[in-house]
């Protein structure tokens, strides 16, 4: 445990000082958001692939394939791998262009001002806060893993971890989120081959071949469609949806914005290849799910409090059945850097939508402020908003939700699935009715959480999962996305988009 407490200091120091550094490059609430808009496309590739693989990436999402097999891999994997990054592709180039153009900050700023309305900035500020959800999931992934590397309680893992990342987020914003993004992308990236080569190890071990191994202990993990899985278990939830939750989710914000941070287009590329790159090797972790059957007993994730089977220790279990105990504890300090790299992007994202475009949209214009004010305002008002996001992330995981991973999925999806309508619209069209965006975009978000809350007695003979975000978000971004893409293919007809 000696060892433990001393790697995870170390890494705690070196990343305090990343922050500091951060907090030297931070001259005001812009850069504080965005910073100056011009880094390196190559960091900004590596920092974006490790906010985007989190928690979800490295703890949760090896759980559900360990329980649905490859349908829950192709889901999370291929899916959601393959359509993030064709939306990634489509937005970000134009989404750039117009946020520079208009000095946008965060997503409902470039809302606001591309449809050239303030309350649809302010909409779309107050639904940013469902990305608290996935606060909430983060926090608790790295509590999981805290308790068992250091052995220490909940309340102190939550702790540290709230207290620390709050902490150099607080002075540093979007350098310390980006310094200390690079150290732990560079950290994640060795940690993913070390755990793939072991994964592969352990199935060369077998007598049979991986597939033919898995399909003795439950056929239904290698089925094209395992009809017995719990969330994904029919062609749409596996086949279709995966693909459409990994493109609505690029509308989080602490996604979509990195194109804000470099110069033109050229840098995007560049970024984008790189991002592909890191991303793709990330997303391979799912495969620890059909690993771990391999490798870690049945009872070895039940937990021993409640007698209840835990799906979100299946990483943490089978790092430690086949890594000495050293391996472990630098694989599961690299863990917490996963996590902690998506928190503190997140914690910025939400900060500065919360200053920029709620509190001066409520209080900056009314008051006759100048510029240099309103920023000031800002400034203070996303770190008063950091210590109120810590805490209530402090308190609701004290009990946490059952399904860390559902719970997070849910309120983040309701947000990006809202956002993606009028992100596309004034990305692909020139003249975009604002009227038509404010529909789509409030028709996706009821129809998700419609189905999500009550699809199981609107529809009881359906077989779909309703009490699955990762169905429920894509039903409503076809519901309303195709019809929206026409109706403002229509109003455009015969007029070029400006580029």
């Amino acid at each position: 445990m000696s060892f433990a407490w001393v790697l995870f200091l170390i890494y705690l120091l070196g990343t305090a000082w990343l922050g500091w550094q951060g907090y030297r490059r931070t001259k005001g609430f812009g850069s504080f958001a965005v910073g100056d808009r011009n880094m390196n496309p190559i960091v900004v590739g590596v920092i974006l692939a490790a906010s985007v693989s989190s928690a979800s990436t490295f703890i949760i999402n090896p759980g559900f394939v360990y329980v649905d097999g490859f349908s829950a891999f192709f889901h999370f994997v291929i899916g959601v791998g393959i359509g993030f990054f064709l939306m990634l592709a489509l937005l970000s180039f134009r989404f750039r262009e117009i946020g520079a153009e208009h000095s946008a900050l965060t997503i409902p700023d470039w809302i606001g001002k591309r449809y050239g309305s303030r309350g649809f900035a302010l909409f779309f500020s107050i639904l940013s806060l469902l990305s608290f959800a996935f606060v909430v999931l983060l926090v608790g992934g790295i509590s999981i893993v805290m308790q068992s590397l250091l052995g220490v309680s909940n309340t102190v893992a939550l702790t540290i971890t709230l207290v620390f990342v709050t902490g150099y987020v607080f002075v540093g914003g979007t350098y310390a989120h980006v310094f200390t993004n690079m150290l732990q992308g560079s950290l994640m990236i060795i940690v993913t081959l070390l755990v793939l080569a072991s994964g592969l190890w352990v199935a060369f071990q077998q007598p049979d071949s991986l597939v033919g191994s898995l399909r003795n202990i439950d056929p239904n993990l290698v089925a094209w469609v395992n009809s017995d899985g719990r969330l994904f278990n029919n062609v749409f939830s596996i086949y279709v949806a995966g693909f459409i939750v990994g493109a609505v989710v690029v509308c989080q914000p602490h996604i979509l914005t990195k194109a804000l941070y470099v110069k033109d287009d050229a840098a995007v590329r560049r970024y984008l290849w790189v991002f592909a790159i890191v991303f793709g090797l990330f997303q391979l972790l799912g495969a620890v799910g059909f690993f771990a059957h391999l490798a870690v007993p049945p009872d070895a994730l039940v937990d021993g409090a409640t007698g209840q089977f835990r799906q979100d220790l299946v990483m943490t279990v089978y790092l430690k059945t086949v890594f000495p105990d050293w391996v472990f504890t630098i694989v599961s300090v690299v863990l917490l850097a996963a996590a902690m790299s998506t928190l503190d992007g997140l914690l910025v994202g939400l900060s500065t939508i919360t200053a920029n475009d709620l509190v001066l949209n409520l209080v900056g214009q009314r008051d006759g402020m100048d510029d240099e004010q309103r920023m000031a305002l800002a400034l203070k008002a996303s770190h008063v908003v950091l210590v109120v996001i810590a805490v209530a992330a402090f308190l609701i995981n004290l009990n946490p939700p059952r399904l860390l991973g559902i719970f997070g999925q849910a309120g983040v999806y309701g947000l990006t699935v809202a956002a993606a309508p009028p992100l596309l619209l004034g990305v692909l069209f020139q003249r975009v009715p604002v009227s038509l965006a404010w529909l789509a975009a409030i028709g996706a978000i009821v129809t998700h959480f419609g189905l999500f809350f009550f699809g199981d007695r609107l529809f009881p003979s359906s077989t779909l999962v309703f009490g699955n975000p990762g169905v429920t978000a894509p039903i409503a971004a076809l519901v309303t996305i195709p019809p929206m893409l026409l109706i403002a293919a229509w109003f455009n007809r015969g007029t070029a988009t400006d580029r």
